[in-house]
Order: structure tokens, then C-alpha cells, then sequence
């Protein structure tokens, strides 16, 4: 009998905390029309912040797919000293607050910092440009990847890799055809978590881009300097759109996902 007051919990907590201010954002959206909206989406702030967001998603996911591979092989097909260490520095990013994550990149890679000054006198920036956006999404979203594969790695076991070893394959060709299929779907599932906390990142990001209009904006720095000066259209019209974007990510990964076999 306790299940239908449980549902009910479950459901009435949802719907304050997810569906209606999600639904409150969309109704505040198109509350004076579509063509409000159509001007914020092709307004030249507005497409070059998507731009940036892409970018700067682009790059973090794949990063952070190749590492996201590399390590949770390695922590979970090989034993080393320090793979406890190793295991929770990955850990780390989802305890760092990711305003710290910037504050921490600009001591290291600021105009000021050895590292920093070094690669601006050979004409790589790193703070306030693309590059650090890019370094501060890769780490907070560094573990995602990692955590979604690790699981479906200690269930698959090493037995078929060791035995198409034993058979001539190379470890190349074992990891195509063997590895890859067996963690298809943690991979994908990771990546589309990895894709969906680059895209709404705002912390770190906001520390190191230095938040100039046109130039290191995101989407939600753009929403954020929209709503601040008072043009609640313009900012409730981009956080619509990067709700359908994720929601849309979501529902592509769902469909292009190959059937499993019974």
C-alpha cells in the first residue's frame, strides 16, 4: 500500500523542482510570440554564443572520450602503485566547485603565471580565449566518461580479449572488436552525459572566459548577461533552446543506439 503515496511523492517533488520551472521558462518564451524569439536566435550575439558553446562542447567531449577510454582500461584491465590515487583524482572534479576549477586555471595558466606568460610570449592564450574554456569543461566534466564505462568493464571480464590474443589478434584488433562493441552503449551513454554538462557548464567557464560579448560568450553566459539587463525575452529564449538541444541529444542517442541481442 505504500507505493502509491511513494509514487505521489515522487511525482509532486518532479513537478516543483523539474516541470514547472522548466515549463514556466518556455511559457515566459513564447508569452509575446515567435517573433521575439526568431529575432533572439539570429541576432549576432545570440548565434556566435551557440558557436562558442559548440566549440568549446566539441572539444571537451572528445577529450574527454579518449581519456575517458584510456583510463578506465586502465584502472580496471591492469594494476599499478597509485591506481586508488588515480581512481579518486577522477573523482575530484565532481567535489571541486567549478568556480575554483577557474580561479585554479588562471594561477596556472594566467597572463601573470610561468605557464601562462610562457605560452602567451609564443602566442598560445589560454585564459579568456577558447583554449581555457575548453580546459575548464574538460575538467569538470572529466569524470563522466570514465564512471560509465568502468562498471561495464569489470562485468564484460578479460576472457574473450585474452583469448583472441591467444588466437593471433593484436591488441588493436581486439580492441575493436571486442572492446568497443562490449562498451557501445556505457560509451555512448557517457559521452552524452559528458555533451550535456559541456553545454550547460557555467562556473568555470564564467571565471576563465572573461565574459566578453562576442567573443568568449557562451550560451549561458549569454543568458545570464540578457536577463541582467533586463531583457528577459532574449534570456528565456536561449535557455529554452539549450533545454530542446539537450532534450533532442538525448532522444538521438536513443534512437540511433543499436538493438542489444537477447
Amino acid at each position: 500500500m505504500a507505493k502509491y503515496p511513494l509514487r505521489i511523492l515522487a511525482l509532486v517533488y518532479l513537478l516543483f523542482l523539474l516541470v514547472l520551472p522548466v515549463g514556466l521558462v518556455i511559457w515566459r518564451t513564447f508569452e509575446h510570440g515567435l517573433r521575439p524569439v526568431i529575432d533572439t536566435l539570429t541576432s549576432e550575439n545570440a548565434t556566435h554564443a551557440f558557436a562558442v558553446t559548440l566549440s568549446v562542447a566539441i572539444w571537451s567531449v572528445l577529450a574527454n572520450t579518449l581519456f575517458g577510454i584510456v583510463a578506465a582500461l586502465l584502472l580496471v584491465r591492469h594494476r599499478f602503485p597509485g591506481k586508488r590515487l588515480l581512481s579518486a583524482l577522477i573523482d575530484l572534479p565532481l567535489a571541486v566547485s567549478p568556480v575554483v576549477v577557474g580561479l585554479a586555471l588562471i594561477l596556472v595558466y594566467g597572463k601573470f603565471a610561468p605557464a601562462g606568460g610562457w605560452l602567451e610570449r609564443n602566442g598560445l592564450q589560454i585564459i579568456f580565449s577558447l583554449p581555457g574554456m575548453v580546459l575548464a569543461t574538460v575538467f569538470v566534466s572529466l569524470p563522466l566518461v570514465v564512471r560509465a564505462i568502468v562498471p561495464v568493464l569489470e562485468e564484460m571480464g578479460d576472457e574473450q580479449e585474452q583469448a583472441a590474443h591467444t588466437l593471433g589478434a593484436s591488441r588493436w584488433q581486439t580492441f575493436l572488436r571486442i572492446t568497443v562493441p562490449g562498451i557501445r552503449g556505457a560509451l555512448g551513454y557517457g559521452i552524452v552525459l559528458c555533451l550535456a554538462r559541456a553545454l550547460g557548464e557555467y562556473g568555470a567557464v564564467a571565471v576563465v572566459s572573461g565574459r566578453l560579448v562576442g567573443q568568449t560568450q557562451t550560451a549561458t553566459l549569454f543568458v545570464e548577461e540578457r536577463y541582467q539587463n533586463y531583457d528577459q525575452t532574449a534570456a528565456f529564449t536561449t535557455a529554452t533552446a539549450l533545454a530542446i538541444i539537450a532534450i533532442a541529444i538525448l532522444l538521438i542517442t536513443k534512437l540511433l543506439r543499436p538493438k542489444e541481442n537477447a
